[in-house]
Parts: C-alpha cells; structure tokens; sequence
C-alpha cells in the first residue's frame, strides 16, 4: 500500500473524493474516532497553516517527510512544497465535506478498507516488534551454513529461455536440452517445432537469486543448464559464466542479522494470526460456504500421511555459454 498522508483527528466524517491523495487526509474520525477536538490539544500539535479556520500542522508536514525518508537537508528545503500540497489537499477536502461525498457507497468503502489497512498493520508490525535479536552465534551458524551466499559466493550471468509448451511436450524439450552441443542448438530445434520462446539475460550475485534455486546453481559449471517446468511451459536457465565475489563474517553480520530477524517477525506474525484464527469463531455465508466446507477438506486431506514419490533432480545440460540469441516468436501457420 502506498504511503499515506497525516491522518487527521481533528473532525468527524471527514469525506473522500476518491482522489489517493486525499484518502488519508480524509480519514479522522472515521480511523480514530474519539480522539477529540484538535483545537483542545494546540500543545501537542503546531500549526504551520490555518485554512478557513482548520490547521495544517507542522507534524502532518514532518510525517510526510518521514515517508520520503529524506535526509534533513534536503528534507528541510522540501518541507515548503510539502506545506502547498497539504494546502491543496485540505481545500478539495473541505470541498469533499460540502459535497457529502462521505455518504458515496464506494467512497464509503474506501475509507473502510483504509483503515482496516492501517490498524492491521499497526498491530502486526506491534506484533513483530517483539522478535528477538539473533545472537552472535545464531549469525556464525548462518554463516557457516550458507556458503554460496559468502565464502564461495559468485556474480552468475544467467542466460534465460522461457518456452510456452504443453504439458505433453515438457519430456521431448528436456530430451532436446540434452542432446544439443550447444544452447544454440537447442534454440535451432525450438524454432524447427515453431515453439515460441523469449530469451533474457541477466546478471545477479548469490544473494538476488531465489534460496531454493542457489543450491543448484552454486554447483553448475559455466555453460551448464538447468531444465525447469513451470506454469503454461518451461524456463531453461545457462549460466553464461560467474566470478568469485566471497563476503567475510564481519561484513556479512549486519545483513544476516536483519535476514535472521526479519524471518523472526514473520514467524510471530504468523504464529499470532493462526492463534487468533483458532481463538476466533469465523462463519462462511451465502456464497462462500461452500468453498469454505472444501478449503476444510483439502486441508484435512492436506495433513494425512502420504507417500510420494522422491522427486526428481532437475535436468542440467551442457551448453556452451554462446551469445543468447533473439527471442523468436514463429509466425502461426
């Protein structure tokens, strides 16, 4: 979500044009209701402007500041522009109020969703807040078990092939891959089938690389392809070639630490919310009990025993690290 503006207390029902800007303008009571008159409470909050009579305050002006996350020089040079808009926005909203666009249905709704968005998250980052910091020896275990994301962490040049194909042909495009001298002859019998395909290349260090995919890649040698099936066909990874970048403990700390704690927010953000679910009494109604009746058998299903197949390793090819070829698109016969 989009940073918002100040949230205004100062007055009841404050309406929405349905403009973004003015939505967090918009909300004061309808967020925070009870939280009083703003003219009761000067002390705490300095006027910077009064228009027609309502106050733009210094605070609202240093909170949208605080969501640019500027320095406090520029910051300071950018606080006047800040103040305009504020005026501008305070002008459409005290025009919203005569219009009682607060009373829209769909203005209605979304106030509501804007502050069920705010005060969720509120507690949820409440929530987060109280993870631990991982110790210096959870950091080390991290360390040591990560190699490929430090002492033997490399920039890959992956070249990509993502191939539309159907199900029925993912085996013969995996046979192709390995039979090929070359990436350039895999994409020859590609366009030989007229199946259509984009080529992409990128270049990304260990750590841009999704966890699940580095274990594989870290072990490829430069030229070597990984064959992967996905959704409405097939992605083909090269690696066009690597370097050795390793990273030491020392400057590895600071990063792994806010790794280790981020996943310990997210951890007891989800503990609290599966708690609060089984604390809460939830009813599906009208249209949506019957998919909630099948979300609870699959779940159930979900949690039996059962024995799967061991799956299978990922087919890697030698191919030449060659230039990637255009993306080629045959034309439909």
């Amino acid at each position: 979500m989009a940073a918002m503006n100040p949230i205004r207390t100062r007055r009841a029902h404050r309406p929405s044009a349905g403009l973004a800007a003015l939505a967090a303008v918009a909300l004061s009571a309808v967020l925070l209701p009870g939280c009083g008159d703003k003219k009761k409470d000067k002390s705490a909050n300095q006027a910077a402007v009064r228009v027609n009579g309502e106050d733009v305050t210094v605070q609202e002006i240093g909170f949208v500041l605080q969501q640019r996350a500027l320095p406090p020089e520029p910051a300071a040079s950018a606080g006047r522009q800040v103040l305009e808009r504020l005026i501008d926005q305070e002008l459409a909203v005290q025009k919203a109020a005569e219009h009682k666009l607060d009373r829209d249905p769909k203005v209605a709704l979304q106030l509501d969703a804007a502050r069920r968005e705010i005060l969720a998250r509120a507690y949820l980052e409440k929530v987060g807040a109280g993870a631990t910091k991982p110790t210096s020896e959870e950091i080390k275990a991290y360390f040591d078990a990560n190699p490929a994301l430090f002492t033997e962490r490399r920039i890959y040049s992956l070249q990509e092939l993502a191939i539309e194909a159907r199900p029925e042909q993912m085996d013969e495009l995996k046979a192709k891959l390995g039979e090929a001298k070359d990436i350039g002859g895999f994409v020859e019998a590609l366009k030989a089938r007229n199946i259509r395909f984009a080529a992409n290349q990128v270049v990304r260090p260990a750590e841009q690389l999704p966890l699940s995919s580095l274990g594989r890649i870290s072990k490829m040698k430069d030229g070597q392809a990984i064959f992967n099936a996905v959704p409405n066909g097939a992605l083909v990874v090269i690696l066009a070639g690597s370097r050795n970048q390793p990273i030491d403990e020392e400057h590895a700390r600071p990063a792994i630490e806010q790794l280790l704690l981020n996943e310990r927010k997210r951890k007891a953000v989800d503990e609290d919310i599966k708690a609060l679910r089984a604390a809460a009494r939830i009813e599906y109604l009208g249209d949506f009990a019957k998919p909630a009746l099948d979300a609870k058998a699959d779940a159930a299903k979900a949690a039996a025993p059962e024995i799967k197949p061991a799956a299978s390793e990922p087919a890697v090819a030698p191919a030449s690290a060659l230039p990637m070829p255009a993306a080629s698109a045959p034309p439909a016969k």
